[in-house]
């Protein structure tokens, strides 16, 4: 065995674990070549002979934009349609209220609906690529802002806003961000203090209260003294007719006499 691993297996063994390939590295040096400033005449001579492409007839600020040529290209008849809604519905309702739309179930969104469609209050769907370029183009630009996350419009051709906090008080997924309530732009505080006022007939029926007030105390103060001046008249009258009679006139009791004997 002491053979074996010192003869031919020990030779076999030795010759299993030598690599297949040995990489013998000379003693030669690597070649680099160090950065060295370009000559001033090449300099000069590659300057002169640099490319200069033509100018275009018309200037790049004149040319549309690429974005706007693709918002362009993208416009279809769809979208017209739906900004024509858009500003019948600005346009038709007293009431318009933006609101914030969170994911609630469907079966939610129904009774919403309804609860609200009792009021005559009707909701609407519009993304904000479809709302916002007809806000910038009319008097009202000032709700631009409202328009950032998912939203939908709560329209009405009454200002019903008593009823409409009264619904949203009990669906937290939909926030009131602001209103527009005959062409006045509101806040939500704005709105709350809205709905807190009277109804419109019982203003308007305090209003002619206050105004037929004074006329009729000014014209009751006038026709007083006329009153009380024919009672005196009267008065008189009908003591003379006592008097020619032979009747003694019975002395009034504001006339009191000057001494009793």
């Amino acid at each position: 065995m002491a053979a074996l691993r010192g003869g031919v297996g020990g030779a076999l063994w030795r010759r299993g674990c030598l690599p297949a390939l040995q990489l013998v590295r000379r003693g030669s040096k690597a070649v680099t070549r160090h950065w060295k400033a370009m000559h001033f005449q090449r300099q000069k001579l590659m300057a002169v002979t640099e490319y200069v492409a033509p100018r275009p007839a018309v200037p790049p600020r004149c040319l549309p934009r690429e974005k706007e040529a693709e918002v362009a290209e993208e416009d279809n008849g769809y979208v017209r349609l739906l900004q024509r809604q858009v500003e019948e519905a600005f346009r038709d309702n007293r009431m318009i209220a933006v609101c914030q739309y969170n994911s609630m179930p469907g079966e939610d969104m129904v009774l919403l609906r309804h609860y609200l469609r009792k009021h005559d209050i009707e909701v609407k769907f519009f993304l904000n690529e479809i709302v916002r370029p007809v806000l910038s183009q009319s008097k009202y630009r000032n709700l631009l802002p409202l328009f950032v996350a998912r939203n939908i419009l709560l329209v009405s051709r009454e200002t019903k806003a008593k009823e409409m906090l009264r619904v949203l008080k009990g669906v937290p997924q939909v926030n009131l961000l602001g209103a527009c309530i005959d062409d006045t732009i509101l806040s939500r505080q704005g709105v709350e203090n809205f709905a807190k006022l009277p109804a419109l007939e019982v203003v308007q029926g305090q209003a002619v209260g206050a105004l037929s007030l004074l006329p009729s105390q000014t014209s009751s103060l006038l026709q007083r003294s006329s009153a009380h001046l024919t009672a005196l008249l009267d008065q008189h009258i009908r003591q003379l007719q006592e008097g020619e009679g032979g009747t003694p006139a019975q002395p009034s009791p504001a006339q009191n006499p000057q001494g009793t004997h």
